[in-house]
């Protein structure tokens, strides 16, 4: 970092802080701030301290006071210039701000009053250049968010991928909301279990290797196969995709679906119990197929991939034997019950036991039998061994070409929807809290949604340079923010400017910067320069 007059024609010349770095084989040179209009005592100040004449005074023993934290934020800062975000999301204030309600919800989730309260302790003004951070400002750029979202998706997007990608990721979920006021928000199937809950849901498109690429909210009784229209616009306009191979779970790439896809896409999905049956009973498929390996039929042009996960088969077994076990155990309790309380009404005990057996869906074969005032099981064990006929047993469907995709190849892809499933994971936990949504217009909920996004890019970005250092058993990167956060810089003033430096890392501390390949700066200098006087 360094002090240059930059000649201005027949004006008085720029005075900028500047920096070198390095870009593959270039040294390139970026601009920190402008500080034309300091004193001149101010600037012939900085730069001594820029060379380090003025170390040993800094150091000197004296009157020093705690600053505000720097450690985690210009870590975070640094990850997001490193993947482009800066430039993607832009200098002005509304792109310093949504770089802020990114970061905030890698440190502490919440509303955005939250932001606003943990930015006032934090050194954004010296790091992002911004400064009084308000929670009205940060409501307003979910709307700007929102407005731009696919236009920085696609900037993201070609940013990333030197080469389009041939194959793309996509689930959907939902998520609960708290109040009934959200304009998105509507009953539909709760996949968080939460009966008499509203629900938006999200539908997140992803790469080849599982990072977010696109994200879209719709209305919460939206059904996964109407999502998909909208990700095929995103893939066709916005990326400018031509041939794609698609992968999307049973319950999203449906026989309408699959028979829209543009010319060039193909897909990749799975197909439901009851239509494996079907093809069973057609004699396309044979029971004898179901192996631990990889089966392979091929049928009117289309390849049903054909296996039997023996973990999952025995994981199923014991999951009917433990129900089978509670439904006992009940049928136990009622019949002691009925014998100590005589006038206790048996139909009321009979139809708690058959509820009970309905709800763990063993109706088929598990009955009820009743003699006088008690109840005994009775179990169909021809029907038991139908329903267990296809314990772990799946097939995957898809329409991709034998020369360019083997069974293995469409195996292994689809079980990459796993990403996905974890990515959701990742949003709709404590990790990154999607929910609970702390705002209600239809706009601002998109917008909250796509910060989550780009900080769940942002975050498997530091995983992955974590990984390289630590292995597996690399830190979370929740525990690494927490650790850098306790950074904070000192600041002390000398000849009345106030000069803040950041303390030397501790041994935990060094590690993590090391494995993100961040380096602190000694000295931090705001970014705001007309507010310096």
């Amino acid at each position: 970092m360094y002090v240059t007059a930059v000649p201005n024609r027949t004006s008085p010349p720029a005075i900028l802080i500047r920096e070198s770095y390095r870009e593959g084989d270039k040294v390139k040179v970026r601009t920190i701030a402008n500080i034309t209009r300091w004193p001149k005592r101010r600037i012939k100040l900085l730069k001594k301290l820029l060379r380090g004449d003025l170390d040993e005074t800094v150091l000197e023993d004296g009157a020093s006071r705690q600053g505000k934290a720097v450690g985690a934020l210009f870590t975070l800062w640094e990850m997001a210039r490193k993947i482009g975000l800066d430039t993607i999301l832009g200098r002005t204030d509304k792109g310093r701000l949504a770089l802020l309600l990114i970061f905030a919800r890698l440190m502490i989730q919440g509303s955005r009053l939250k932001a606003a309260r943990w930015a006032q302790e934090e050194a954004v003004e010296e790091v992002l250049g911004i400064e009084g951070v308000d929670e009205d400002d940060l409501y307003e750029v979910l709307d700007w968010l929102s407005d731009n979202q696919e236009k920085m998706e696609k900037k993201l997007f070609n940013a990333r991928h030197t080469a389009v990608p041939s194959l793309f990721l996509y689930d959907v979920t939902s998520s609960y909301l708290e109040g009934v006021e959200n304009e998105l928000a509507k009953f539909g199937y709760n996949r968080d279990k939460k009966t008499g809950k509203k629900q938006i849901v999200i539908g997140l498109l992803a790469d080849d290797v599982g990072d977010p690429v696109a994200v879209r909210v719709f209305e919460g009784n939206t059904l996964d196969p109407k999502t998909v229209e909208e990700q095929i616009r995103i893939l066709t306009q916005s990326f400018g995709v031509s041939e794609v191979i698609l992968v999307g779970d049973r319950g999203m790439l449906k026989k309408p679906q699959v028979e829209s896809l543009p010319e060039g896409f193909r897909y990749i999905t799975a197909i439901t119990k009851p239509q494996i049956r079907t093809l069973l009973e057609k004699g396309v498929l044979q029971m004898d197929l179901f192996e631990d390996s990889l089966a392979e039929v091929v049928h009117e042009n289309v390849r049903y991939i054909i296996r039997r996960n023996p973990m999952r088969q025995e994981e199923i077994e014991q999951t009917r034997e433990a129900k089978l076990s509670r439904i006992a155990a009940l049928v136990a309790e009622r019949n002691a019950y009925l014998t100590d309380h005589q006038k206790a009404d048996p139909d009321i005990a009979e139809r708690d036991i058959n509820r009970h057996i309905a709800h763990l869906k063993m109706h088929a074969w598990v009955k009820t039998v009743r003699e006088g005032r008690i109840f005994r099981l009775t179990l169909d064990e021809e029907a038991r061994a139908e329903a267990a006929a296809l314990d772990g047993c799946y097939v995957i469907k898809s329409d991709v070409p034998l020369d360019k995709a083997g069974k293995e190849t469409l195996h292994a892809r689809y079980k990459d929807l796993a990403y996905v499933e974890q990515d959701f994971r990742n949003m709709k936990t404590a990790c990154l809290e999607v929910r609970p949504v702390y705002v209600r217009k239809k706009e601002r909920t998109k917008g909250h949604v796509f910060v989550v996004m780009i900080a769940l890019l942002l975050k498997r970005h530091m995983e992955k340079l974590l990984t390289a250092s630590y292995g597996e058993g690399r830190p979370a990167v929740s525990e690494v923010l927490t650790s850098l956060d306790r950074l904070c810089c000192q600041e002390r003033d000398i000849e009345g400017m106030p000069i803040r430096y950041i303390p030397i890392p501790d041994e935990r501390q060094s590690g993590y910067l090391a494995a993100l390949d961040v380096t602190l700066p000694k000295k931090l200098f705001s970014q705001k320069h007309e507010h310096v006087e």
